[in-house]
């Protein structure tokens, strides 16, 4: 089969599973993205040369407990104390358990982007293996889940608008580098990316983000200037953070020298080839989610 073809079917395939399940439940939306976790800690494990069976149970038991417990949290609460007969009552303070979350998943971020910038490779030992997968690969799955509520019921449109802003960016800094791209962005990782196709992702993701705002979010009257602030700071915080994910996930292929995470989606590579921007950016934009809410 024509390769650009094999691409084409294998990317819409991958985008009508996407939207469908965003669109059609919450619960489809967390099942699919529970399977899209653990073939992406699988990836990983491969990548960094690790067991999967415990970081598999680990990574899901995580994301379903905290999926749960965030989201069905009245549920949940009744469960465990009819569970355990308890005298006292159980509860959990979710606004606690987010911030733990968050902070455990911005320094592993931090890390992350001090190896991609370390110059010597040296060994990943197993201890950093494992706070990767944890911080990198886990916690963000479980962000993805949060932000898709925003700071009331689930939403699928704002799924949706972070995918399209990621999916912007990375067409557009593609094209426009392809077409003029002279500048190399950091070639001993990524020798395609050009800083032109850097600043044309950026400049066409924040247009995305206005249209976002202005046309599919549709904002009440009141509301439409400060909506168009929020999408386009979101667009040029995707546009920034998505693209050093980017990078960093082509850093831990180069190490473990392969092109691909995988072959799941033939053409395109694996999950955390589709995925590397969003989970790299996803615990920035549930912060700038809180920062906003507690703002306002």
């Amino acid at each position: 089969m024509n390769e650009t073809l094999k691409r084409t079917i294998s990317g819409a395939i991958y985008v009508i599973l996407l939207l469908t399940s965003i669109l059609y439940s919450t619960e489809s939306f967390f099942v699919l993205f529970g399977l899209f976790l653990v073939i992406a800690i699988y990836e990983f494990c491969n990548l960094i040369q690790t067991n999967v069976v415990f970081p598999i149970f680990f990574g899901i038991s995580l994301y379903t407990t905290v999926t749960l417990v965030s989201h069905y949290n009245k549920i949940t609460t009744e469960t465990l104390n009819r569970f355990f007969n308890a005298d006292f009552e159980i509860s959990i303070n979710i606004q606690e358990l987010d911030i733990v979350l968050l902070v455990v998943s911005l320094v592993v971020s931090i890390k992350c982007i001090l190896f991609l910038f370390y110059d010597k490779f040296q060994k990943i030992s197993t201890s950093s293996k494992y706070l990767y997968l944890l911080g990198y690969i886990i916690l963000p799955f479980i962000f993805i889940t949060k932000i898709s509520f925003g700071v009331n019921d689930y939403n699928p449109k704002i799924i949706i608008g972070l995918f399209i802003l990621v999916w912007t960016n990375d067409t557009f800094a593609f094209i426009v580098g392809k077409s003029i791209g002279k500048n190399k962005l950091y070639e001993k990782i990524s020798p395609k990316k050009t800083i032109e196709g850097f600043i044309g992702g950026i400049v066409f993701s924040v247009l995305a983000g206005y249209l976002i705002s202005k046309y599919y979010i549709k904002a009440s009257p009141q509301f439409s200037e400060k909506s168009i602030m929020i999408w386009v700071s979101i667009a040029i915080i995707v546009s920034f953070v998505g693209t050093i994910g980017d990078l960093i996930e082509s850093k831990f292929k180069r190490i473990a020298e392969v092109k691909d995470s995988g072959k799941i989606m033939p053409g395109h590579g694996g999950i955390l080839d589709r995925l590397d921007s969003v989970i790299f950016v996803a615990p920035i934009i549930f912060l700038f989610y809180k920062i906003l809410y507690y703002v306002s």
